[in-house]
């Protein structure tokens, strides 16, 4: 079963791209944030009050707020509005630049350190990043704002994912979730009026994609990912994500008719191949998607659920 969770994953994460970009054409970037984590918030508080997991407090609360309004708020607006210049395959490749900067943060504020791999892996992933700007995507050039706010998403999801992992230490993982997705629900409350004016103009088939989005990627997604990482290795079931921009960039091509050039597609590998090499020596340690507690009990981070990752 935690293969089958696996696949899920990372089904949901690569399709999130694609019905982004899909939904860009009848919805604004904040608008399609906020409707998505309104429904997302409403199925994952169905999934609370089935668990009634305990509500986290003070420090605990407070991080899991913060990771909340960078990774479920901020992280989508910027990765909708990306969207708006990036075909799908294209912004997923962008954003998996962000296990490169969660270990670059870790080893800043965590004490990880620089280990020669993640060296070595940060200038071939930069080399990459720098490719897939050059290169063109399914849609034309790549201008510079969608480079640039492909970028920022990866950071803020680098962000949301350290908050997260602290927080998780001592917050059960199905509270951690739907308190974060609330939380990013309310900082989304300013485009509410937006999204309400866009949605009785919208097509029936862009309000599928948003109740979709918020569903799958958003739900499901994150619960799938922590009950297959609770049961496998967690080195191994971080590496399944590597799959998620290869997928997005199939389902982009057959249900968009995106494909990133081939300047796009080498530059894509790098990137990839760049996240690779940084985590080769780390697979004998918990990595950045599990946490230690003091009784020496190892807990995910949605465990939680997180994502992690991107997550979409």
């Amino acid at each position: 079963m935690s293969v089958v969770a696996a696949v899920v994953t990372v089904l949901l994460w690569a399709s999130s791209f694609v019905v982004i970009r899909f939904c860009g054409a009848a919805f604004s970037p904040g608008a399609l944030a906020f409707l998505r984590l309104s429904v997302g918030t409403i199925a994952l508080v169905a999934v609370a009050l089935i668990s009634r997991p305990p509500l986290p407090r003070g420090r605990g609360l407070a991080l899991v707020v913060a990771y909340g309004v960078l990774w479920f708020a901020a992280y989508t607006v910027v990765l909708n509005w990306a969207e708006q210049h990036l075909d799908a395959g294209t912004a997923a490749l962008l954003v998996n630049f962000a296990p490169i900067l969660v270990a670059v943060l870790a080893g800043l504020f965590l004490s990880e350190g620089f280990p020669r791999p993640l060296v070595v892996g940060i200038v071939v992933a930069f080399t990459g990043v720098v490719l897939i700007a050059m290169g063109g995507s399914g849609v034309g050039a790549n201008d510079r704002l969608g480079v640039a706010l492909g970028l920022v998403a990866a950071v803020l999801y680098a962000l949301g994912v350290l908050l997260q992992k602290v927080a998780l230490r001592t917050v059960n993982g199905v509270a951690a979730t739907w308190v974060g997705c609330a939380a990013g629900l309310v900082a989304t409350t300013p485009f509410a009026l937006r999204a309400v004016d866009e949605v009785a103009a919208a097509p029936p088939t862009a309000l599928a994609g948003v109740i979709f989005l918020g569903v799958g990627p958003t739900a499901i997604a994150f619960l799938t990912w922590a009950y297959a990482l609770n049961r496998t290795d967690a080195g191994k079931m971080a590496a399944t994500t590597l799959a998620v921009p290869a997928v997005a960039i199939v389902l982009s091509w057959l249900l968009l008719g995106e494909v990133p050039t081939v300047l796009g597609f080498v530059g894509g590998a790098l990137a990839l191949g760049g996240v690779v090499i940084s985590r080769r020596k780390a697979l004998r340690r918990p990595s950045f998607w599990t946490v230690r507690r003091p009784d020496d009990t190892t807990r995910t981070e949605l465990d939680q659920v997180d994502t992690p990752r991107s997550v979409g």
